[in-house]
């Protein structure tokens, strides 16, 4: 059910265009998502008004269309600190590691970013032979059991907010490197802008280690990354291969990812 401080409606159910954009912006703050129908039953218009708002608010940056519907665009701006981001979703986080884990085979070498979520692939690795993990992430550094694996972590400049290693010494050495998978946490996750996260410095060693990855670019990424949009780019719909998230993500937005050649991978509860 809509809230009634969203829905109310003019007595006479006649809204002019700001109207219907505000009450848009609205909803879609406190759903996240909405599709063509139930936007339609909100605002007492036909879907082809709809879609023609949906089209206009798009151009002005408010929100990006998707196949049925729309999502509001959240930018982020500022990084939050690492400590706060791993307290967040952290059941989805592991899941996700360890759905994402299960993608190595013996004798990969790999990239991964920094991050919460990558942290959590890192920590499920597990039982697979020859696997080399070549990390800006100085997570495996504070793990206290025994890695059965060989880990390669990059030099540079330490950034204690989000606990990685970046700057041209972390770049120079990526350079001489090559993977053949790669796992990238990212920020935000949209149709229309790509992946993107927040710092110029972690950009500037993911697109590397996205240009070195000869096989598959994996995303690792909650549901709550779809729709977000950050300030650097790193990645366009095109050039990922694959998307591991958790059961919180929206249907559509596989759908609409599938048909982009994304394969999207839902790590599950266990049903014991």
């Amino acid at each position: 059910m809509f809230k009634e401080s969203i829905t109310r409606l003019p007595e006479n159910g006649n809204l002019i265009p700001a109207q219907r954009y505000d009450l848009i912006q609205k909803h879609l703050a406190s759903y996240k998502i909405a599709t063509y129908t139930s936007l339609a039953e909100l605002l007492k218009v036909s879907e082809s008004t709809v879609r023609r708002d949906l089209e206009w608010m798009e151009q002005q940056g408010i929100l990006e269309r998707t196949r049925g519907g729309a999502i509001l665009n959240q930018h982020i701006r500022a990084e939050a600190e690492y400590i706060k981001r791993a307290e967040r979703l952290i059941e989805e986080k592991s899941l996700i590691g360890k759905a994402s884990a299960a993608l190595l085979e013996p004798g990969d070498v790999v990239f991964m970013n920094s991050g919460t979520t990558t942290a959590q692939v890192i920590k499920h690795i597990n039982g697979i032979p020859n696997v080399t993990v070549i990390t800006n992430n100085t997570f495996p550094l504070t793990e206290s059991r025994d890695l059965d694996f060989e880990l390669v972590v990059i030099g540079g400049t330490y950034l204690p907010l989000s606990k990685a290693i970046v700057g041209p010494f972390s770049t120079d050495n990526l350079d001489r490197l090559y993977a053949t998978k790669c796992f990238i946490g990212v920020e935000g996750i949209s149709l229309k802008y790509g992946c993107t996260v927040s710092t110029f410095a972690e950009a500037e060693i993911i697109r590397l280690m996205i240009e070195h990855t000869q096989e598959q670019v994996i995303i690792v990424a909650d549901h709550t990354k779809w729709g977000s949009v950050s300030n650097h780019l790193i990645a366009r719909i095109d050039q990922i291969h694959t998307l591991v998230t958790d059961e919180g993500f929206d249907v559509n937005a596989r759908i609409s990812l599938l048909g982009r050649s994304v394969d999207v991978i839902v790590a599950r509860k266990s049903k014991n």
